[in-house]
């Protein structure tokens, strides 16, 4: 079975969350915690919309907050695939916080997250291959198994001596 390829912004995801009292810590500011649950949602959605099956979290590359977002903000969240493999996505998100009264808008945060598409059973599933179309897509897709090869090698499931695009780095 054939699947069709698509492109990127087939997959886009934007998703806004306001920050209420209920979501931050004693300084008044958005917990993490709260934050990768909302990444996790919106980059759950754009893996659901490439392969359009369910999607379940396989990996979480390392996010960093570099920006504190602030009771009352907005925090937009905007996801797309970057590259599928076999049955597994690799998910880019960003993370924007914009304090509406002042017209600021700054980027919090980006990440890559791994997804694995299920099928009926409860499976994993072949999902369709990606076609980048501009140059940003097209650095994102090429350094997708680079940073593949690197989570599999972290998590056991790959020797290093096996992660050929990682040493074509160092050659």
């Amino acid at each position: 079975m054939s699947l069709p390829n698509k492109k990127p912004q087939d997959s886009f995801t934007m998703m806004n969350e306001i920050v209420l009292p209920n979501d931050t810590n004693t300084l008044g500011n958005l917990m993490g915690g709260r934050l990768l649950h909302w990444m996790d949602i919106c980059a759950a959605i754009a893996g659901q919309k490439h392969s359009n099956q369910i999607v379940v979290t396989a990996s979480v590359d390392s996010v960093s907050f570099s920006e504190s977002i602030k009771l009352g903000d907005v925090v937009t969240l905007q996801a797309y695939v970057t590259r599928a493999f076999r049955t597994s996505m690799e998910v880019f998100i960003e993370v924007f916080a914009e304090n509406i009264p002042r017209g600021e808008k700054i980027k919090c945060n980006e990440a890559y997250y791994t997804f694995v598409a299920l099928d009926s059973r409860h499976k994993p599933t072949p999902v369709p291959e990606i076609t980048p179309v501009d140059e940003n897509e097209k650095l994102k897709w090429e350094g997708a198994l680079r940073r593949r090869q690197v989570r599999l090698v972290l998590a056991g499931r790959m020797k290093p001596d096996e992660a050929t695009e990682l040493k074509n780095l160092f050659l």
